[in-house]
């Protein structure tokens, strides 16, 4: 389970933060312009001024991090709605980029399995102060 997890952290580090810095570097050369419901949503996103520059700074510093080891199973917690979202996404409105959704949910979920005692107090069902 250790090398397992060393593997899906390294790997799920490695995609967010390549692709994050990604967006304000441009190394990338070839990103498809998706169209429709996925063009739409997109334009959404990028039409805020805001969301899409913190979700990639949230993907760079969690990548960063995950790949260092410092806070994981914090940085995993935090890039786990990224990762659902990119599975949706690849999923419902680009069904040919299923793989990249894949790609991020397995190792996000293997690395909660792999940190599940470090979640204990955040299944508390009545928190008292």
């Amino acid at each position: 389970m250790r090398i397992a997890a060393l593997i899906s952290r390294i790997l799920l580090g490695f995609i967010y933060l390549v692709f994050g810095l990604d967006y304000f570097l441009h190394f990338i050369p070839y990103q498809p312009l998706h169209t429709g419901n996925a063009g739409a949503f997109i334009a959404g996103l990028k039409g805020t001024g805001y969301f899409y520059p913190m979700l990639k700074v949230i993907q760079i510093v969690g990548g960063a991090c995950l790949m260092a080891n410092l806070y994981a199973p914090f940085w995993a917690v935090v890039v786990f709605p990224i990762s659902l979202n990119v599975l949706l996404f690849h999923t419902v409105l680009v069904p040919s980029g299923w793989l990249m959704g894949v790609t991020l949910i397995v190792p996000n979920l293997l690395l909660g399995y792999a940190y599940r005692k470090y979640y204990n107090g955040m299944f508390t069902m009545k928190a008292f102060v």
